[in-house]
């Protein structure tokens, strides 16, 4: 049985893919409803490698505080330990929740998707 965090994220997901003909938001939906021992984990090194500054990422798993992020960045994710958000925040980067991320990119552009 699904969280009904999960099942309510998933259907703004799937409205905001809907309404502004934007793939990627479905994707996320389809990834959301995945049991959570099939999910993805990434640490901030690896984030690190893949960003460069001022990126906006979503990450369809959890984001773990292994590491250093040495540029800001808009992060977007499904879990994150605390370790890993205060190290964003202390870097100058945000974290953003799945409606303030709908809201900001609604056509999904701009929005690099990780894992």
């Amino acid at each position: 049985m699904n969280n009904q965090v999960v099942v309510r994220m998933v259907k703004d997901l799937k409205r905001a893919s809907a309404k502004n003909n934007a793939p990627i938001w479905a994707k996320l939906a389809k990834l959301a409803l995945k049991p959570n021992s099939v999910r993805r984990t990434i640490n901030l090194k690896r984030i690190d490698e893949l960003t460069k500054e001022n990126d906006v990422v979503f990450f369809s798993g959890k984001v773990l505080g292994t590491g250093k992020i040495s540029h800001k960045i808009t992060l977007c994710s499904f879990a994150i330990s605390n370790s890993a958000a205060s190290r964003i925040k202390d870097s100058g980067g945000q974290l953003v929740g799945v409606l303030d991320m709908i809201e900001k990119y609604p056509s999904g552009k701009g929005v690099n998707l990780l894992g």
